[in-house]
């Protein structure tokens, strides 16, 4: 896979990004009686051959113990790979090339439309919160995906396969509308159609104008909808990393982390 080079703005940005996270405790002159904090060793290993191995390991699927020996040891990757998932380091990096990849296409970098919809994927068994989704037929956790108008994600959420679509997309967008507070328009199927969803979000979020793009009656067999073909794109470039065909983490998180390097992935390619 060809990735940026070195010296190249997005992988400055990234390297950046990496290397000078906010300090989230409080910052002033240590107490008296405050032991002093060890200084930590700096990693050996170049951050970019870190990055490498996620991506490796998200597009090939194998195990942590399986990388090869270009890589950095397995335990340093799945170090950092802790590290970001816990203090959203990996979120803030794919929203770094997110911007990137629109202003590569003549976009602006807060798009203004966004469509939601979510996927159920079969659990290996390992997952702490699983359920059966009745509709689906299928055990396992629900992906609920926020994506701009040309498919890249804005917000991300895993929850188990049998929460309702409109609950979860509720908790999805309390979160996401906070800090995304540039949207006008929001595109969603018939699963999130109804008058409860709609005043929730009247109540939270005003401005925003909820359309529910619904499948013809008269269609049949499979049909292309409107605006909801480009977030199943987007799941389809998901299944098409083996770390995500099935849910192989036990934590909702760690889920979240890997569709962020996959998208991660995808955007790099383009901008290479």
């Amino acid at each position: 896979m060809e990735l940026p080079s070195r010296g190249s703005g997005t992988w400055g940005d990234a390297n950046r990004q990496l290397r000078h996270r906010p300090h989230r405790h409080p910052v002033g002159p240590p107490r008296a009686h405050a032991p002093q904090a060890k200084a930590h060793r700096p990693s050996p290993h170049p951050l970019r051959r870190v990055i490498n191995a996620l991506l490796y390991i998200v597009k090939s699927g194998c195990h942590w113990h399986l990388l090869p020996r270009d890589f950095p040891p397995p335990s340093t990757v799945h170090g950092f790979f802790r590290a970001w998932r816990t203090d959203d380091t990996l979120d803030a990096i794919h929203s770094r090339i997110r911007t990137q990849a629109r202003k590569a296409t003549g976009r602006r970098s807060r798009p203004t439309a966004a469509i939601l919809d979510s996927q159920t994927v079969r659990s290996d068994g390992l997952a702490d919160e699983a359920g059966y989704d009745g509709a689906k037929k299928t055990k396992g956790r629900k992906r609920f995906l926020l994506v701009d108008t040309i498919g890249h994600a804005l917000a991300v959420s895993v929850e188990p396969a049998d929460t309702p679509e409109r609950h979860g997309a509720k908790a999805l967008l309390d979160k996401a509308l906070v800090q995304r507070t540039w949207l006008k328009r929001l595109y969603v199927d018939g699963g999130f159609s109804g008058p409860d969803f709609a005043a929730h979000m009247a109540e939270s979020k005003p401005g925003l104008v909820v359309e529910v793009v619904k499948r013809s009656d008269a269609a049949v067999g499979f049909e292309v909808a409107p605006k909801r073909w480009v977030v199943e794109r987007t799941f389809g470039w998901l299944m098409q990393h083996r770390r995500l065909v099935r849910n192989y983490e036990r934590r909702p998180g760690s889920v979240v982390a890997w569709i962020y390097l996959a998208l991660m992935r995808i955007m790099l390619r383009r901008l290479a």
